[in-house]
This record gives C-alpha cells, sequence and structure tokens, in this order.
C-alpha cells in the first residue's frame, strides 16, 4: 500500500474535498492575459496583411488570361472575348517545357488574342490565299482572330510575316480560359512544328490536362441530377449517428462485448489459419534458409518461417486480450458505464450535436480569409515585358535588344525583325511589399495554422463546460443549467481567450516545424544518402509523435480549464497529473471508446455506402416512379460524395461524443478523489458507476442515500 501511494504521490496529491465546489466555477477572472493580447495583436496583423494584399495584389492575374497586349480576356473591353487564343501552341512546347510554361502564367512565346469563342474546325492558310487581304480570309469567312487593329487591306501573307494573323486553326476546347487542341488534333505542316517523340509527348500531356472539362461537365451534370439523392443520403447518415450516439445507453454494454469477441474471433482465425499455412510448408520442406534474402516481399509468403512468425505474433495478442479482460474486467465496466453516461447526457444537451456545425463555419472563416490573403500576395507583382523573336539570332535583328522592357500596348513594328514582339516576362519583385513577399506569406500561413488550432480548441473546451455542468449536476436532470452549451461558449470566450491562444500557439509551432521538415525533405530528397533519410525520417517521427501528445495535453488541458477556470499551463499540470495517477482506466477507456467509436463509423458509413450503391447502380426495384434512380455519366460520383459526406457527418457527431467521454472521465476521477460516497461527501456520478464500485469495494458508504 505504501508502495502504490508513493508512486501516487509522484504525480501529484489527490484532489481533496471542497464543500463549495458545485462544477464549473462560475466567478472566475481571466486567464493568460498576455497571451490573450499577443494573440490579439496577431490578428490585427492578419488583418492589416490581408488590406495590404488586398491594396496591392491583383487575382485577375490568376483568374484571367492576358492577351499579348497585356489587356484581360473576359472583363473590360475584353468583356464579350473571355477566351484566350495562342497562334501557334506549339511553340509553348518548342522553347521550354510544360511545368516551366505553367510557372509563366500559361503564357507562351507566340501572338495570343481575346476571342469570343474557339475554333471549332481545322484550318490552314493555303498558297493562293497568301495574296488577297486579310479581310478576305479572315473577317468575311468569320475567322476573328487576328489581334487588335489588323486592317481589312493588308495582304495575308505580311499579316503571317508580322504574325498578326494566325497561319493555323486547330479544333479547340475551352480550358482555363485558353483554347486549346484537341488531343485528337494533327498538327498541320509547318515550319518549326516537327513530330518527334518529345513535342508529340509534352503536346499530349497538355491535351490531357485540358480534357478534363469534358469530364467537369459530365460531373456537374451528374450533380445536378442527383444533388437531391445525395442529400437524402447524408440525412440518413444524420439520422444513423443519432440514433447510434441516444441508444449507446441500452446496448454499450452488450455493443463493447460482441466488438471485443468479435477481435479475439479474428484473431482465433488468424492463429488457425498461419498454423495451417506454417503446417503445409513444413511438410513441404519450404524454408528461409533455401530462399535466403531477396527483395520480392511476395515470396516470404512460401516459407515456413514467415507464418510461424506471424502465428507467435497473433498467439501473444491473443494472450495479452484475454489476461486483460479476466483481470481488468471491473474497469472495462467502469468504461461502458461511463459510455452509457455519455450518451445520457447528450441525450439532455442535444444541441451539442449541432456545435460542430459553428466550428466548421468559424473553419471556412479561417481558410477562406487566409486562401484570399494568399492569392492576393501571391499577385502582388506588376507584370514586366520584354521584346522578344522566335529567330533573335538572324542578322536583321542583330539591333534590337532583346529581353529589354517594353509596353505590351504598343507593340515593335520593326520589318528587319521578323516575329518582334513584346511578350510577358515575370512579376516584378520590387517594392516593398515584393520584397517582402515571402515572409509575409510564412506570416499568413503560420496564422492560418494558429486561428484554425484556436477555433478547434474553443470548441473542444465549449464542449467540455457544458457536459461537466452535467456531471456536477446533484439531481439530474434538475440541476443541470438551461442553457448549458451557450453559457459555456460566452464563458470560454470571454475568460480563456488566452488560455486557447496559448495551447493552439504550442501545437502551432509543433506543426510548423513538421511543414518546414516536409519542405526541406522534399528539397534534399535526390541528393541525400541512406543515412541522411534515415535521420530524417526520425525526426518526423518524433515531431508526429510529439504533436500527437500535445494535442492529447492540450484536450484534457481545456477540460480542466472550462471545469476550474485556472491558466492553460496548470490545467494541463492538473490534468497530466490526474491521468497519470489513474493509467489503467485511462488506457482501457480509451481503447474501449475508440473500438467502439469505430465501429460506428463503420456502420454509418458502411450503412449509407451500400444503400447508396445499390440506388444508385438500379439495383433497387419496385420503388415507384419517384423514387428512380437518375440516369447518369459516372454513377460512383454521386456514391462516393455520399460516403464522404457519411464519414463527415458521423466524424462531428462522434467528435462531440468522444468529448463527452473524455469530460466525463476527468469528473469521474475528480469525484472518487474528492468525495468518499458518504453522507456528507456524496458521490456526483451515476447510479450505475456506484453499483460498480459498491461491487469492487464490497460496500461503498452512503451510496444508498444517493438519489438520481
Amino acid at each position: 500500500m505504501g508502495g502504490k501511494q508513493d508512486r501516487n504521490e509522484a504525480y501529484g496529491k489527490p484532489a481533496k474535498y471542497d464543500p463549495s465546489f458545485r462544477g464549473p466555477i462560475r466567478n472566475r477572472s481571466c486567464t493568460d492575459v498576455i497571451c490573450c493580447v499577443l494573440f490579439l495583436l496577431f490578428i490585427l496583423g492578419y488583418i492589416v496583411v490581408g488590406i495590404v494584399a488586398w491594396v496591392y495584389g491583383d487575382p485577375r492575374q490568376v483568374l484571367y488570361p492576358r492577351n499579348s497586349t497585356g489587356a484581360y480576356c473576359g472583363v473590360g473591353p475584353n468583356k464579350d472575348k473571355p477566351y484566350l487564343l495562342y497562334f501557334n501552341i506549339f511553340s509553348c512546347v518548342l522553347t521550354a517545357n510544360v511545368i516551366t510554361v505553367a510557372e509563366n502564367g500559361l503564357q507562351c512565346p507566340t501572338p495570343q488574342v481575346c476571342v469570343s469563342s474557339c475554333p471549332e474546325d481545322a484550318w490552314t492558310v493555303e498558297v493562293n490565299q497568301l495574296s488577297e487581304k486579310v479581310g478576305e480570309v479572315f473577317y468575311t469567312a468569320n475567322r476573328n482572330f487576328c489581334l487588335p487593329g489588323v486592317p481589312w487591306d493588308m495582304p495575308v501573307i505580311q499579316s503571317l510575316q508580322q504574325e498578326l494573323c494566325p497561319g493555323f486553326l486547330l479544333p479547340s476546347t475551352p480550358a482555363l480560359g485558353r483554347c486549346v487542341p484537341f488531343l485528337n488534333s494533327t498538327p498541320p505542316e509547318l515550319p518549326g512544328i516537327s513530330s518527334n517523340t518529345s513535342i508529340s509527348q509534352g503536346i499530349s500531356g497538355l491535351f490531357d490536362i485540358l480534357n478534363a472539362r469534358d469530364i467537369s461537365v459530365k460531373i456537374f451534370e451528374d450533380f445536378a441530377q442527383s444533388w437531391y439523392w445525395i442529400l437524402t443520403a447524408l440525412g440518413v447518415a444524420l439520422v444513423l449517428s443519432l440514433l447510434f450516439i441516444l441508444l449507446l445507453r441500452l446496448v454499450a454494454g452488450p455493443l463493447v462485448l460482441v466488438l471485443i469477441l468479435g477481435v479475439l474471433g479474428v484473431l482465433a482465425y488468424g492463429i488457425y489459419h498461419c498454423w495451417e499455412e506454417y503446417r503445409v510448408l513444413r511438410d513441404e520442406g519450404a524454408s528461409i534458409t533455401q530462399l535466403g534474402i531477396t527483395t520480392n516481399l511476395s515470396a516470404y509468403r512460401n516459407v515456413q518461417e514467415t507464418w510461424l512468425a506471424a502465428l507467435i505474433v497473433l498467439a501473444v495478442l491473443e494472450g495479452i486480450l484475454l489476461l486483460m479482460l479476466i483481470f481488468l474486467r471491473q474497469r472495462i465496466r467502469i468504461a461502458i458505464a461511463l459510455l452509457e453516461e455519455a450518451s445520457k447526457a447528450v441525450g439532455h444537451m442535444m444541441s451539442t450535436l449541432f456545435y460542430p456545425l459553428v466550428t466548421f463555419v468559424l473553419l471556412l472563416i479561417c481558410i477562406v480569409y487566409w486562401a484570399m490573403t494568399a492569392l492576393y500576395l501571391a499577385t502582388s507583382g506588376q507584370p514586366q515585358y520584354v521584346l522578344w523573336a522566335p529567330n533573335a539570332s538572324l542578322p536583321s535583328c542583330g539591333k534590337v535588344q532583346m529581353n529589354t522592357s517594353c509596353n505590351p500596348m504598343a507593340q515593335p513594328v520593326n520589318s528587319s525583325c521578323p516575329g518582334l514582339r513584346c511578350i510577358f516576362q515575370s512579376y516584378s519583385s520590387t517594392g516593398l511589399v515584393q520584397r517582402s513577399l515571402f515572409n509575409l506569406q510564412i506570416y499568413v500561413v503560420l496564422a492560418l495554422f494558429w486561428t484554425v488550432n484556436w477555433v478547434l480548441a474553443l470548441g473542444q473546451c465549449v464542449l467540455a463546460g457544458a457536459f461537466a455542468s452535467f456531471y456536477w449536476a446533484f439531481q439530474k436532470p434538475q440541476d443541470i443549467p438551461t442553457f448549458p452549451l451557450s453559457s459555456a461558449f460566452i464563458r470560454t470566450l470571454r475568460y480563456h481567450t488566452g488560455s486557447l491562444a496559448f495551447g493552439a500557439l504550442i501545437l502551432t509551432l509543433v506543426q510548423m516545424a513538421r511543414v518546414i521538415l516536409e519542405y526541406i525533405d522534399n528539397k534534399l530528397r535526390g541528393s541525400q544518402n541512406p543515412m541522411a533519410r534515415c535521420i530524417m525520417c526520425c525526426f518526423k517521427c518524433c515531431l508526429w509523435c510529439l504533436e500527437k501528445f500535445i494535442k492529447f495535453l492540450n484536450r484534457n488541458a481545456y477540460i480542466m480549464i472550462a471545469v476550474y477556470g485556472k491558466n492553460f499551463c496548470v490545467s494541463a499540470k492538473n490534468a497530466f497529473m490526474l491521468l497519470m495517477r489513474n493509467i489503467v482506466r485511462v488506457v482501457v477507456l480509451d481503447k474501449v471508446t475508440d473500438l467502439l467509436l469505430l465501429f460506428g463509423k463503420l456502420l454509418v458509413v458502411g450503412g449509407v455506402g451500400v444503400l447508396s450503391f445499390f440506388f444508385f447502380t438500379g439495383r433497387i426495384q419496385g420503388l415507384g416512379r419517384h423514387f428512380e434512380n437518375p440516369a447518369l455519366n459516372y454513377y460512383w460520383l454521386p456514391i462516393m460524395v455520399s460516403i464522404l459526406g457519411a464519414y463527415v457527418i458521423a466524424s462531428g457527431f462522434f467528435s462531440v461524443f468522444g468529448m463527452c467521454v473524455d469530460t466525463l472521465f476527468l469528473c469521474f476521477l475528480e469525484d472518487l478523489e474528492r468525495n468518499d460516497g458518504s453522507a456528507d461527501r456524496p458521490y456526483y456520478m451515476s447510479k450505475t458507476l456506484l453499483k460498480i464500485l459498491s461491487k469492487k469495494n464490497e460496500a461503498l458508504p452512503g451510496h444508498k442515500k444517493r438519489k438520481k
């Protein structure tokens, strides 16, 4: 006994009885004020960065294509011409690879013009048309693809030499605002366009990307045909999640028993299967000594040692699980009782199930604001244009200084240098905002992580405050506050914004370290030796474990903040010490809860997925004309959306339930330390938990006087 007491005192002294304690402290003060001020100043700076980005940024550089004069297609004077046509799209591949072209804003060293529609048919200038007028060949034939201002009476050959009109057209489709030829288009026989493999592959890759438009149209049509059935499937997921949580008060015990027996059965079958495989291979004499060392992992399935090792591992797991059931059965019963109590708490406070909607809205605001700020920052530089010619090495172009800045609105006219153009080069990096662009982007990424983690912390603390008020209500439901969720929300915002920001900042710094490490690993992946890769992997593993531990610690710290109203460090310390004094109960409850919630998610997601599959594939007959499955291009699309939506809904509901279980568990441990079940110090726990503890301790004084 003395040794056990010494071990418990090593993790702090148990909570003492306080006759004035009646649940979440009402008279509390602001905590972590310094961190609150820093967080508010950081948010103020975030807003200032957003304003600066709004002033200097121009997202049209990303959203709309530019023609050769620098004017946007689809806005302003070119409002009726939303698409950009490349005179010679093959020059995009001839001069650079597709990645380089994409990094330069999809700009190519060829004249570009805004058009109202993309070419539908293939066409090439014929030899007898070279002497004709531009108006006769282009304008009268409704080929309005020349640069603005080309006169009607200009000879076609002159317009082609000066690259004022296209020499050929290919059937194209709009993609990202650009007219790009179809995949099956045949390149014309023109100078500068060869049929070698590299060009063909580059063009095919470009076509593959832009043919996604046809798929997107079909996807949109499928959504238009099946959106109401998708909403129906999501409604079914919501009802199933709600029913599963509410019915846990009745079936938690049998369900946990079935799940545990199922795990035991799976392990037993695995042992049997491994034994049969081992016996057959042993009789055949297949041994690893005959195979040796090989990189073909599937070959190890045909040696007896592999199945023997698997048999030993499964047998050990089976034995450990059986021993846990024998020696920890009482703690498993307590965990089941806490799950039933959590179901009752959610049933008394149904509004908590819909709080994830508030969290979702706040997260959406954080992400949208970050995305807009990052977009405006990325487009804060002014586009720079330089002189360029396709054949700059010609003697006639020697007097022209290439790569010098120019005005795209006043294209150069130089007949001695064919194809001299003013083309886009890059965005300027001059100016205070542009020079600080990298630092500002780091700032907004840090702001994204911090605000997102703060919103998640707010949700956890608010739910913990609501569920703690349920546990510490002596007479349930009479003593439960009228509006526990809204009271906890106001109390958390008013007093503990700084504490939430403190915990969120610690988690943010670890996540930023992981992001930086992933960035370094990605940059150095090609030059790393095996030892460096091993060290990098160890670093990433350590940071992943640290992030998981901090999330666990923060979650329990927010529960203590919601109950006692102390600062983050004190709350985290008290929560950690309390859990370490009851480490066995923590492990058992955590695993039982994880197993149960995993089964719940599989039930909801699997049920909605199977139902959606049978409905959208037309395998459910006899439902009537109003319930016929819609005709779809991709029947798997609404099925996948329904499954994803069901998973999101189930995760939202079960996250509330998981927070409820964790809160009630900490309150239960505090209740055991504060009170002894006597008439003067009665327990606040439920009658079911009292019975379990009474059987464990043979008799608990005062528990018969407890009324529930």
